[in-house]
C-alpha cells in the first residue's frame, strides 16, 4: 500500500544546509532523550517533504562522540520521516575509492565505545536485526542518481566507524584494510542501530575526502587538505539529494526488508512487565509497535 514519503537527510561534516528547499521551515523538538544537533529544517524538493538536519550543527559545533544520536533518530521519527538519507565525509580504504568518489555503503563495523547505541534498556527489551542494514531501495535510488549525475560512485562497500576525534594511526589504518574494510567515519554507527530501532530505512551515501594514512604516496590525514575534498562532495551531494528526491517521488511503499514493521519480531519483554517510563520514552520510535 502507497503512502506519503518524508525523507530525513542527515547532513554530515560539509553539508550544513540544504538551499533548495522550498517553504522552509525550522522545527525546534525536544525530545525523551534530549535535544537533537539543530532545529530541523523542513520544506520540499522536487515535490517531496524532506526534513533536513545538520549532524554536527550549524557551524560544526558537535564532535561525533557528542552527537546525540538518540535525540536526533527519535526527532526524525516524531515528525513522520520514512526514510533516511545520511550523508557522511569518510576515508578510503581503497585505491580504487578515490577522495570525490561516493560510496553507497551496504554494512557497517561498529568500533565505537562512547555512545549510546539502542533506545532500548531494562524494562523494555528489543533485539532488532542488523543483518541487512541498508535499505535497497535507497541504496539503488542513489546509485541511479549518481549514474544520471555523472558522479563517481561505488555500490556496495564496509563503513568501519570509530570513536574519534582524532584520525588513525597508521597501524589501525592497515588493520581495517586487512579486514575488508573499504572507508572509515566517526558518525554513522549508532546511527544506523537506532534508524532500525526506529524502524526507518535507511542508507549511507559515503563521500570521500582523503585515503586514510595507509597510502604512503598521499599521506597522512590534514584537515586543510580534507576541506577542499569537502567543498567539491558538498556541492555534488546537494546535486544527488535533489536527483534522489525526485527519482524516490512523493509516495512509497514499505520496504523490501519489512523494515517498517521491524519491532514486532523485536521485542522481548512482555507487555504486563513493560516499565512504563520507557514505554513513554519510546512513543515516537516505537508508537506504531505500541499501538498494536
Amino acid at each position: 500500500m502507497d503512502q506519503k514519503r518524508v525523507l530525513g537527510v542527515l547532513g554530515g561534516s560539509g553539508v550544513y544546509a540544504m538551499n533548495a528547499l522550498e517553504n522552509i521551515e525550522r522545527v525546534t523538538i525536544e525530545t525523551p532523550w534530549g535535544a537533537p544537533s539543530d532545529p530541523l529544517v523542513r520544506g520540499r524538493l522536487c515535490g517531496v517533504d524532506v526534513v533536513f538536519l545538520a549532524r554536527h550543527g550549524e557551524g560544526h559545533v558537535i564532535a561525533p562522540s557528542d552527537v546525540n544520536y538518540r535525540a536526533n533518530i527519535d526527532a526524525m521519527k516524531r515528525v513522520g520521516v520514512t526514510d533516511l538519507i545520511s550523508l557522511s565525509a569518510c576515508g578510503s580504504f581503497r585505491e580504487r575509492l578515490a577522495p570525490g568518489t561516493f560510496v553507497i555503503v551496504d554494512q557497517y563495523i561498529d568500533r565505537t565505545t562512547k555512545r549510546a547505541s539502542s533506545f532500548f534498556g531494562p524494562g523494555f527489551v528489543a533485539h532488532v536485526s542488523m543483518a541487512q542494514p541498508v535499505c535497497p531501495v535507497l541504496g539503488d535510488a542513489a546509485e541511479a542518481a549518481c549514474k544520471t549525475l555523472d558522479i563517481s560512485h561505488a555500490r556496495g562497500g564496509t563503513y568501519l566507524a570509530i570513536d574519534g576525534p582524532q584520525f588513525s594511526s597508521l597501524a589501525e589504518s592497515n588493520l581495517y584494510r586487512s579486514w575488508g574494510c573499504d572507508v572509515i567515519g566517526m558518525t554513522n554507527m549508532p546511527e544506523a542501530k537506532l534508524a532500525r530501532e526506529a524502524e526507518l530505512p535507511y542508507a549511507t551515501i559515503a563521500m570521500v575526502t582523503d585515503y586514510d594514512c595507509w597510502h604512503e604516496e598521499e599521506g597522512p590525514v590534514e584537515v586543510s587538505h580534507i576541506l577542499e575534498i569537502m567543498k567539491q562532495n558538498t556541492a555534488n551531494g546537494a546535486r544527488l539529494v535533489q536527483k534522489l528526491a525526485a527519482q524516490l517521488g512523493p509516495t512509497r511503499t514499505p520496504s523490501p526488508l519489512g523494515i517498517e514493521t521491524c519491532l514486532d519480531f523485536a521485542v522481548i519483554t512482555a507487555p504486563e512487565a513493560r516499565d512504563p517510563a520507557m514505554i513513554k520514552k519510546l512513543s515516537a520510535v516505537a508508537g506504531r509497535f505500541l499501538k498494536k
